[in-house]
């Protein structure tokens, strides 16, 4: 009798074991589908990023990087896996797609790409419009307080003036600060004589006394508090910084400018390419990228977006007539990146 009754108890703990794993199987929660979105800190408002969650029901795991080579050495690693969309710098994109870490557009599953405005498309980078798609642009560019300053700054030069001494805020883009002294020289940004590189390296240490900070994240900050009398900045810190204080001034240095664009793209193994897609998509939408551009202070690449936008950033955000004739920077020989490198390194050396 009792074997009985084990028996019994034995059968029927089977039997309610094999109904919990058929209901873990087939009638529990499904696992959250996931976008891995791999770009800088603040790239997007958080009502445009919770909005596509709600849509989509896609949970957006966001993890940024400093600089486009901490990102390159990343997707490296990875071997063009573990992240479904990249934002990053024209040139570093250049390279990843000449290593075949990135994929091919699917555009049939990008029914607003027709919103880019052309003016961005077909460049260096991607010459085709194969693989990538805008998502802003910019010209890093001087600003300072006039009233702070004994100078007035025309451009690139006058930032190594001993009246600006501990004054200078700048960003921490090596090849962007190398840049514009290879300007001063009547070079190009791309310059690949090493020769020429290094004595641009030596002009650049004469600069070290001036420099209050290196800094790529905020760096407008120094300029509104008063902290730093002039700053070269990217063109979303110059568009803030204008913002918190009209009494600061613009400078487009009359030795030339830079001009970059930055743009998404879908890596060669990524994990989940469809919600990669449907991201790119969403923020091509006109509203939804009128809200991007307002957020993160960049050139509009969107040109269906525009009458969404504030009057106010209509102005601020629009291409300059002197960015027309600005400077891609891009890829260079690996002899020239090498001597910009060691150049940088003993710069920051220099400041300590």
């Amino acid at each position: 009798m009792n074997m009985r009754r084990i028996m019994k108890k034995a059968a029927l703990l089977l039997t309610v074991s094999m109904v919990l794993m058929t209901l873990a199987g087939c009638g529990g929660e499904k696992a959250a589908e996931t976008l891995n979105l791999f770009t800088w800190d603040g790239m997007f408002p958080q009502e445009v990023l919770s909005g596509f969650e709600k849509e989509y029901g896609i949970k957006i795991n966001y993890s940024n990087f400093d600089y486009d080579e901490d990102m390159l050495a990343k997707l490296e690693t990875a071997k063009g896996g573990d992240y479904d969309l990249v934002i990053a710098d024209d040139y570093i994109i250049e390279i990843a797609i000449a290593e075949g870490l990135v994929k091919k557009l699917d555009k049939s599953k990008l029914t607003n790409l027709a919103n880019v405005d052309p003016v961005f498309q077909g460049h260096f980078y991607d010459k085709t419009d194969e693989y990538t798609v805008p998502y802003g642009a910019g010209i890093p560019l001087i600003v300072y307080d006039p009233e702070a300053v004994d100078i007035e700054i025309t451009g690139y030069e006058d930032l190594w003036n001993p009246a600006l001494k501990n004054n200078v805020a700048l960003i921490g883009n090596y090849r962007v600060i190398d840049g514009i002294v290879l300007k001063i020289m009547g070079k190009s940004f791309n310059e690949n004589d090493t020769a020429v590189i290094e004595e641009a390296g030596k002009k650049l240490l004469d600069l070290a006394p001036n420099v209050r900070l290196i800094s790529d994240n905020n760096t407008q900050d120094y300029l509104i508090s008063g902290e730093a009398a002039a700053g070269f900045l990217y063109t979303s810190q110059v568009t803030m910084a204008l913002a918190a204080r009209n009494d600061l001034k613009v400078v487009y240095p009359k030795e030339g400018l830079g001009f970059g664009i930055m743009a998404g793209f879908i890596p060669s193994q990524a994990p989940n390419e469809d919600a990669a897609h449907k991201f790119l998509d969403y923020i091509l939408r006109p509203e939804i990228a009128a809200q991007c551009f307002e957020y993160i202070g960049y050139v509009c690449t969107n040109k269906a977006a525009v009458e969404y936008l504030s009057e106010e950033a209509r102005q601020s955000l629009s291409l300059p007539e002197e960015a027309k004739s600005g400077e891609f920077i891009m890829d260079i020989s690996a002899e020239a990146n090498e001597v910009h490198e060691r150049i940088w390194t003993e710069f920051k050396a220099a400041l300590n």
